[in-house]
């Protein structure tokens, strides 16, 4: 027998395909039968893998989860640890911004996931924290890192710095001192917050 023209689907293979969809057109274009033109197959083939949407996004959660890197969270200065996992988790969703608005309000069912908030909730367990005080930290982190992936804060102002002056002066002098410190505002302000974070966790911990 010979070897098949086309790859065999998988829960993988869908849920790549589906990201690759997400990444490229936003998340109202992924549908059942944009996935199955994607892969060359008839949409009723997809639901040999998953047994509809809901599969589908868990599916994918499970993907872009994987990318999170947590191995950080191991390491002996929690502080430091904590930083570099926000940091990494943070570049998982630049790269699928698109993403964000299918993921973040779901249940969270993938087993990467739980790993994920498991391995999350024991470091910071390891840095002192009480556990209703390490579920808070776990969910402060997740506004930080999910808003700052999906908001851009300089983007929203495309008028030059000073032709705010006349109305809103205190922006003006804002942005003007931002601009001279160089590009990067979202970066600096996404540091920020992760810094008070921290420091906030400092202060809490036993």
């Amino acid at each position: 027998m010979g070897r098949p023209s086309r790859a065999l689907l998988s829960r993988e293979i869908i849920a790549r395909a589906a990201l690759e969809l997400i990444d490229a057109g936003g998340a109202e274009g992924l549908t059942m039968r944009a996935l199955a033109d994607r892969l060359g197959v008839k949409a009723a083939s997809l639901y040999n893998h998953l047994a509809g949407r809901d599969e589908l996004l868990d599916a994918l959660a499970e993907l872009v989860n994987e990318e999170i890197d947590l191995t950080p969270l191991a390491r002996a200065d929690w502080r430091e640890g904590l930083a570099a996992y926000a940091r990494g988790y943070r570049a998982v969703f630049l790269r699928h911004p698109n993403t964000i608005a299918l993921l973040a309000r779901r249940r969270v069912e993938a087993g990467r996931q739980l790993l994920t908030y498991d391995a999350l909730l024991a470091a910071l367990g390891r840095a002192g924290l009480d556990p209703a005080d390490a579920a808070e930290a776990a969910a402060a982190l997740d506004y930080l890192v999910l808003g700052s992936a999906l908001e851009t804060f300089s983007a929203g102002f495309t008028r030059d710095s000073a032709a705010y002056r006349p109305h809103h002066p205190a922006l003006a002098g804002a942005l003007e001192a931002s601009d001279e410190r160089g590009p990067g505002l979202d970066e600096r302000g996404f540091e920020l917050a992760l810094r008070l974070l921290l420091d906030g966790l400092a202060a809490r911990a036993r």
